[in-house]
């Protein structure tokens, strides 16, 4: 049955036909989180533990889902999250992301590790862009990827800080996967059973971590898992000044992803943050922390009215954004939730779905009897 984009109307038929497509360690590598998975999970079921109150006969024949977003007009209230290694899911990569939602008029977030160089998106890609920066213990590096997003004029940088050390993904630990991928029996296995996959990979351009390979060889030449890169080349001495010290270097929109705490919340607002993303790295790093949407109101009552709020994390239905969105956050974003599409049809995949979920919004904004985002409230929730 999900042989096809076709067939893929939901979250997780794209997760389905992901898994038919790719090797193994490179699926686990999408579909696993943290020691026991359970803040991955939680991360979705947070959002079933209230249930949404709709009103009726309001008029709701046009509907206005647009926002803005650290000072970008977004046309719908959900941007893609910025994910590694996004060549590595499909020859396409960041560009075939960034080509989608552009189509519908929102953010695409870049990381550090991604494998399309940040001249090459901008390049490319219109739409708003969001880099993602991974402080490394090279000062070097860190001053020259800002400098670079400077100038190929990205209109927002964040700052992750929820990366001291690895988490311990099991799964990569039982599959052996490494960036560039390291050939065993299983794995060259893996590649058999999957030849357009292993096609694509051989015969398009080298792999390569596009915007650190001038800086270091680890993840390009250099075989290595991602919690050891984490543990290994990031700065964990990070602090809030040196935060302070990159928002300062950066001069535009800034956002600190991976914030949870009300009290760390407070400090992202006196160190001159634009946004806070509320976020656990997708379950992937402290396995036992609380969800985003858990966390969101608590934080949104602290610091709403001087920053905007974002919820990342666990997003699979239109519905799960309303529900944010009611309690105060400016967006949503996720990663998982297109990475699966990318896996499996490349940017007409990430075209699916972004637009099943745009479509999701749009309808479930009419059966809520709301005809603007900005009026949906804590009062269209009913917690169980």
């Amino acid at each position: 049955m999900f042989n096809n984009l076709n067939n893929c109307h939901n979250f997780k038929d794209f997760r389905k036909l992901a898994k038919k497509r790719l090797p193994s360690p490179i699926f686990h590598y999408i579909d696993g989180a943290a020691d026991d998975e359970t803040t991955y999970r939680r991360n979705t079921e947070a959002y079933e533990q209230c249930d949404l109150v709709p009103n009726v006969l309001t008029g709701v024949k046009d509907v206005d889902m647009s926002t803005t977003v650290m000072g970008q007009k977004l046309d719908m209230p959900l941007y893609c999250a910025p994910t590694a290694l996004q060549r590595l899911f499909h020859h396409e990569g960041e560009i075939a992301v960034g080509k989608a939602a552009e189509k519908y008029g929102t953010m695409f977030g870049v990381s550090s590790l991604g494998t399309a160089s940040i001249e090459e998106i901008s390049q490319q890609i219109s739409s708003p862009k969001l880099f993602q920066l991974y402080v490394h213990k090279d000062q070097g590096l860190n001053k020259d990827l800002i400098d670079r997003c400077k100038a190929s004029k990205f209109e927002t940088l964040a700052v992750t800080v929820d990366t001291a050390v690895g988490g311990n993904r099991e799964r990569d630990l039982y599959t052996g996967f490494t960036i560039p991928m390291r050939l065993t029996l299983n794995s060259m296995m893996s590649f058999m059973t999957h030849p357009m996959w292993a096609y694509n990979y051989f015969t398009k351009p080298k792999w390569e971590l596009s915007n650190l390979k001038n800086h270091i060889s680890e993840g390009t030449n250099v075989m290595t898992s991602i919690g050891d890169y984490f543990t290994k080349m990031l700065d964990n001495s990070l602090d809030w000044k040196g935060v302070e010290e990159i928002n300062k270097r950066w001069g535009g929109q800034f956002a600190i992803k991976g914030i949870m705490s009300v009290e760390d919340a407070k400090k992202a607002v006196d160190v001159g943050a634009s946004a806070i993303m509320l976020s656990n790295h997708g379950g992937r790093q402290l396995d036992g922390a609380r969800s985003p949407f858990d966390q969101l109101a608590e934080v949104v009552d602290a610091v709403g009215d001087k920053v905007d709020v974002i919820c990342e994390g666990g997003i699979q239905r239109g519905t799960h954004v309303l529900k944010a969105l009611s309690l105060g956050a400016k967006a949503c974003s996720g990663g998982r939730m297109y990475l699966y599409a990318l896996a499996a049809g490349g940017q007409k995949g990430v075209e699916r779905a972004i637009g099943n979920l745009r479509n999701e919004i749009e309808r479930d904004m009419k059966l809520m009897g709301v005809s603007s985002i900005d009026q949906l409230t804590k009062k269209n929730l009913k917690f169980r």
